[in-house]
């Protein structure tokens, strides 16, 4: 079956993940993606396992994508932007704002070649805020939206970032929605657009939590909570409160407030009865088994390597199998996009620095060799290495 994006041409300047993400689900998704290197490459290259070269986290967020190696601080440099641009469809981007243009290759500099051009531009703060200038990664945005703080205050631990980048994986989440949208924009009426994504937007509006806030009012603890069971631990969903009359109710756990205690007191001596609840099975499929009989949302708390042998992940092959560019193959996790009459999922290994660049330049700048091998002998174009 065809994939829904197949004709899309896509130009990545992006590095480490938010943008690089944003390429990667556009190629799964049928676009043909070409990635932007600076000399010294992504430097991604040198995070996780090296194998045949290139790095597992460079192959996660840039596998299925070409790789040409440009030094934007060379004039020719621009050069070799502009050609390709005048015949992409869109470009990805996530320098502090200002870069680009710094370099002639900035929106209205691309625009100019090619009105249809659609932009997405991944920034902490915005293109033009009053912290438009300040550099941003996501624990930066983590902190600055509040979410570290919630977080400690919640559990009542010192402010840690957590091991999860959600800033950039949001922002290229939304950086997909908008290209899309604007691909669909375009289509109607013909004009391209730059996208101005700030990180920050990002956060707070996908943040569940911001009603509290909004409306001024007590933040409550939502979401799932952690019990100590058989086997090891296992987290249900739900107010507790719920969950107390339900086990009340269907499995006859007794109160055990004495007569006259606080609600401080009444809350800790009903956790109690709950906690011994769960120990009180002689194996976790007991455990289970009552949890499914009252219909509560349990799970198991994984590691991430068990996460990736669950039954739901091996039934929908989660983690997929590319080239390792050594004769082998190595495991990527696979985009989640599951069609009922179309094809996605990741279209191919990760390339080295600089691989397709003659490839693109001919087929997408509509270069010619001479023109190539100039620019390869001026050092705006870097030949193409393993690494």
């Amino acid at each position: 079956m065809a994939r829904p994006l197949e004709g899309l041409r896509v130009l990545d300047l992006s590095r480490v993940l938010a943008g690089p993400f944003a390429g990667r689900m556009l190629s799964d998704l049928g676009a043909d993606v070409t990635k932007l290197e600076p000399p010294e490459g992504d430097v991604t290259r040198g995070w996780g396992d090296i194998r045949n070269g290139i790095s597992g986290y460079y192959t996660q967020q840039n596998a299925g994508k070409r790789a040409i190696c440009v030094d934007l601080e060379r004039p020719a440099g621009r050069e070799i932007v502009h050609a390709l641009a005048a015949n992409v469809d869109i470009v990805i981007e996530n320098f502090r704002p200002g870069v680009m243009a710094r370099h002639g290759v900035g929106w209205t500099d691309l625009q100019s070649v090619n009105p249809r051009l659609i932009m997405l531009s991944i920034s902490g703060f915005g293109q033009d805020g009053p912290e438009a200038s300040r550099p941003a990664y996501a624990s930066v945005l983590h902190a600055e939206s509040g979410f570290i703080a919630r977080q400690a205050e919640l559990d009542a631990n010192a402010p840690t970032d957590p091991v999860l980048s959600i800033a950039d994986m949001n922002a290229g989440l939304h950086g997909l929605v908008a290209v899309l949208a604007a691909v669909v924009h375009r289509e109607r009426g013909g004009e391209g657009q730059h996208i101005d994504l700030s990180m920050l937007d990002v956060m707070l509006v996908t943040d569940d939590y911001a009603t509290f806030t909004l409306d001024e009012v007590p933040l409550t603890r939502g979401g799932g909570e952690v019990w100590d069971a058989p086997g090891g631990p296992v987290i249900v969903t739900g107010d507790f409160r719920s969950i107390w009359r339900d086990l009340v109710r269907r499995h006859g756990v007794m109160d055990p407030t004495p007569n006259g205690a606080s609600l401080d007191e009444k809350i800790r001596c009903r956790r109690g009865a709950v906690q011994a609840w769960f120990l009180s099975f002689d194996d976790r499929a007991a455990l289970i088994a009552a949890l499914d009989r009252s219909n509560l949302a349990w799970g198991d708390v994984r590691s991430t390597t068990a996460a990736y042998q669950s039954p739901t992940a091996l039934a929908r092959n989660v983690a997929a199998e590319v080239d390792d560019r050594g004769g082998n193959v190595r495991r990527v996790v696979q985009s989640p996009y599951r069609f009922s009459a179309a094809d996605s999922g990741v279209s191919g290994g990760p390339a080295y620095r600089g691989e397709h660049n003659r490839e693109v330049l001919e087929e997408w700048g509509q270069l010619s060799g001479e023109a190539i091998d100039a620019f390869e002998k001026d050092g705006a174009l870097i030949a193409g290495e393993k690494s």
